[in-house]
C-alpha cells in the first residue's frame, strides 16, 4: 500500500475538519466503536471475496492524482480510462490525461506499455498472473496501475496489510450509486473506500492519503460502468502495432508516465 501510495500521489485534498472528526469520535462509544470496526471490515472482505469470484470485469474511471510544488503549491492531474480483465491471467487498461495516452495490455506471457502521443510502446516477458503482472509493474518498472489492490485475486489482504485503525462512516453516494463509507489507517497512509451497497458491492471509490510526504498528497479513483460475466464486451488483450510505433527498452517506460517531464518525484518528509 505505501509504495502505491508514493508511486501514485503527491499532495491532499480537504477532508473532514478536525471539529468534525472530533465529534464523531466523542459520539462513538467504545462497544459501538468495536461493531463499526467488525462491519468495516466483514463489508470490504464481503467486495474483496465478490471482486475475486467474477472471472470477467470491465469499468471505466476518474483518477486525480495530486502533486505538491517545491514552493508547496498543490496542482491536480486529472485522468481517464477503462479496464477490463479477463481472470486470471488477462488485462487491458486505458489512461488519458494532459500529459498522459496510455494503453497497457497483457495476455498471459507479453505486457505491452505504449504511449500514443509519442508512438512509442515497451514490452515485458512476464508469463503469470495479473497479480504477478502487477508486482512486477510496480516493483521493477515504478509503473503501478490505477487502484492495483483492487485488481487482485484477494484485495483484502492486500489492503488490510498494516491497518492499524477502521472507521465505519456509514453512507454515502458516488455516481448517483447507494454506498456504504469506510476509512483505514496504517502508518504511512490513510484510506478510505466508499463501497455499492446490495449484491454487486463493488468499489465506487477509492481514495488514498500518503501522510510521509509533505503535504499529505491524495490519489483519488472514481469507479464508473461497472459490468461483470457476459455484459463485459470482448476484448483484444495481445498488442498489435497498428501505428508502426517505435519500440524502446523497458527501462524507459518513465517516458510513458503520468507525469510531464518538468515536474520531478521529490523525497517523502
Amino acid at each position: 500500500m505505501k509504495k502505491v501510495a508514493q508511486d501514485l500521489a503527491k499532495i491532499s485534498a480537504v477532508g473532514l475538519s478536525a471539529t468534525a472528526m472530533a465529534l464523531i469520535v466523542g459520539l462513538a462509544a467504545p462497544s459501538a466503536a468495536r461493531a463499526d470496526e467488525a462491519y468495516a471490515k466483514s463489508q470490504l472482505k464481503a467486495m474483496s471475496d465478490y471482486l475475486a469470484a467474477q472471472e470477467a470485469i470491465s469499468f471505466g474511471f476518474d483518477a486525480y492524482l495530486e502533486v505538491v510544488t517545491t514552493d508547496q503549491q498543490k496542482i491536480g492531474l486529472a485522468s481517464s480510462g477503462t479496464a477490463t480483465l479477463n481472470r486470471p491471467d488477462k488485462i487491458r487498461a486505458t489512461r488519458t490525461g494532459g500529459f498522459t495516452d496510455v494503453e497497457m495490455l497483457f495476455d498471459g506471457k507479453t505486457a505491452t506499455v505504449f504511449g500514443k502521443t509519442a508512438n512509442i510502446y515497451a514490452q515485458i516477458d512476464v508469463p503469470g498472473t495479473i497479480d504477478h503482472l502487477i508486482d512486477e509493474l510496480r516493483d521493477t518498472y515504478a509503473m503501478p496501475l490505477p487502484a492495483a489492490d483492487l485488481l487482485m485475486s484477494n484485495p483484502y489482504d492486500e489492503m488490510m496489510a498494516n491497518v492499524v485503525d477502521t472507521k465505519d462512516l456509514g453512507g454515502g453516494v458516488v455516481g448517483g450509486v447507494a454506498c456504504d463509507h469506510f476509512a483505514f489507517r496504517t502508518k504511512e497512509v490513510d484510506w478510505q473506500i466508499w463501497i455499492a451497497e446490495g449484491d454487486r458491492p463493488y468499489p465506487c471509490l477509492y481514495v488514498i492519503t500518503t501522510k510521509d510526504v509533505a503535504g499529505e498528497p491524495q490519489y483519488r479513483v472514481q469507479v464508473r460502468d461497472w459490468k461483470t460475466g457476459e455484459d463485459v464486451a470482448s476484448d483484444e488483450f495481445t498488442f498489435k502495432n497498428s501505428t508502426k510505433a517505435e519500440k524502446i527498452d523497458p527501462k524507459d517506460l518513465p517516458r510513458i508516465g503520468d507525469l510531464p517531464k518538468h515536474f520531478e518525484k521529490g523525497a517523502a518528509q
